[in-house]
């Protein structure tokens, strides 16, 4: 019997609570560091500069902060006044300004960006529409999955003599 309830308490002891920050749930048993990575929109490199700019320790674990570090980390993510180079839309075409965007607002972006090329016919855009490779990568052996389906690519069969 006393083993049961000590297994119950580690199983408490061990149980992770969800963190919800910018509307997307972090495993509470994660470091912040590498857990605010997992929003959309936030690199390693931003991830450390906003701890560093809050004055929060990255060893931490996320549910260990308090609800006051929350919202702290949630402005800083929204009204982010860090260099450009951290940002991840520099010189918008819009409005020419520096901005970071976040979750659905960057997938809306890019997707904006990607009909823009197509509507204006650029070379990235047809690229784009067809599903092959942008940067100018090499498509003979590789990007096979975006290629029609045409049997197997190898040596053929010799037809039988007659």
């Amino acid at each position: 019997m006393e083993e049961q309830e000590k297994k119950q308490e580690k199983k408490m002891e061990k149980e992770v609570r969800l963190i919800r920050i910018l509307s997307k749930d972090l495993p509470g048993d994660k470091k912040v560091y590498a857990g605010l990575t997992r929003i959309k929109g936030v690199s390693w490199a931003f991830s450390n500069a906003l701890c560093k700019k809050l004055g929060i320790e990255e060893e931490r674990r996320i549910q260990d902060l308090s609800g006051e570090d929350i919202k702290a980390i949630e402005e800083g993510i929204k009204n982010a006044e860090f260099p450009s180079f951290l940002k991840n839309r520099r010189k918008d075409l819009d409005s020419g300004d520096d901005l970071h965007l976040n979750g659905a607002d960057l997938d809306l972006r890019k997707e904006f960006d990607i009909k823009r090329l197509r509507k204006i016919k650029s070379y990235k855009g047809a690229r784009h529409g067809a599903g092959l490779p942008v940067r100018g990568q090499r498509t003979k052996s590789n990007f096979r999955k975006h290629r029609k389906k045409g049997g197997a690519v190898g040596v053929k069969k010799k037809g039988a003599k007659r």
